[in-house]
């Protein structure tokens, strides 16, 4: 969708934090992807998380990243992962369900293509 969309909508990965760390809810796929990240204690180590994210995932959009007290986790309902549009007037046009299960990747490009159409 990135590529598609590039240039036309700006996305952004908003890295909250580490879903299954070494010292949480540690997952045996996270093993074998060698993806092993204990819960950041600064907001350094937290900035390091998420570079390692994006290069795992080989995200080509730019990253960001939530503070220590997760303000921007909270007040979005962000846990575990969300998908969100935000419109031209700085709106939430759309808000996916709690992924991975709750991203419906033809909804959000409905909204997208609904926004870009200016309706």
């Amino acid at each position: 969708m990135y590529q598609k969309y590039r240039g036309k909508v700006e996305f952004l990965l908003v890295y909250i934090r580490e879903a299954h760390a070494t010292d949480g809810w540690q997952l045996p796929v996270n093993e074998r992807q060698e993806v092993l990240l204990p819960i950041a204690k600064s907001q350094d180590e937290k900035e390091d998380h998420a570079t390692a994210c994006v290069r795992k995932l080989n995200i080509e959009f730019p990253a960001v990243v939530d503070n220590m007290d997760n303000t921007t986790e909270l007040n979005y309902s962000a846990w575990p992962d969300r998908l969100y549009l935000v419109g031209k007037d700085g709106r939430i046009t759309y808000k996916s369900g709690p992924g991975p299960q709750g991203f419906k990747p033809p909804e959000l490009e409905a909204a997208i293509r609904k926004e870009l159409a200016g309706k």
